[in-house]
């Protein structure tokens, strides 16, 4: 007696599936081949002397090596708003400043591409820059999971061998 043609159908159906999948995730795995997570290193927070050069640390980590596609655009979300502004690009070996006012003519590339180094100095920190620094890195094909954020804390400047860590909103003591 001969199978009924719906149960041939069926058993047809279940060995497409059998090899279906092997060949889609093989598929998959070609086209994400070469693609990678790239993961932004910074510290949580730093605390910069009022009228001093602060340097804001950012690296990264790369499976590729860095190239002329490879950027970084730093921003800033001022303490209290949600609001958040780009400052500063980095691309193919240039700097390119915002002209906002509260960091025109303050910022300078202290980074290294080669090296994994996205950092920036910005000279003479005010209470003003009291915020979060963000730093992400682009680098191709690489994918960005999070960029990196910097909590910062203009300080009082004391004595030389003396330094108050007290931000300069708070009352003192």
């Amino acid at each position: 007696m001969a199978a009924p043609a719906g149960a041939g159908a069926v058993i047809a159906a279940a060995e497409r599936g059998r090899w279906l999948w092997p060949v889609l995730a093989a598929a998959l795995g070609l086209w994400t081949a070469g693609v990678s997570a790239l993961e932004v290193y910074t510290p949580k927070e730093i605390y910069v002397a009022n009228g001093t050069q602060g340097k804001l640390m950012c690296t990264f980590k790369s499976v590729n090596t860095t190239s002329k596609l490879t950027s970084v655009t730093w921003s800033f979300q001022p303490e209290g708003t949600d609001t958040t502004m780009s400052f500063f690009y980095y691309s193919q070996g240039q700097g390119f400043p915002g002209d906002d006012p509260p960091f025109k003519n303050r910022i300078r590339w202290a980074g290294d591409l080669s090296k994994k180094d996205a950092s920036i100095n910005i000279e003479n920190m005010q209470s003003i820059h009291n915020g979060t620094y963000i730093c992400d890195v682009k680098n191709p094909p690489d994918i960005v999971t999070k960029p990196g954020h910097i909590q910062l804390y203009v300080v009082e400047k004391g004595p030389s061998h003396i330094r108050t860590a007290r931000p300069l909103w708070r009352t003192s003591q």
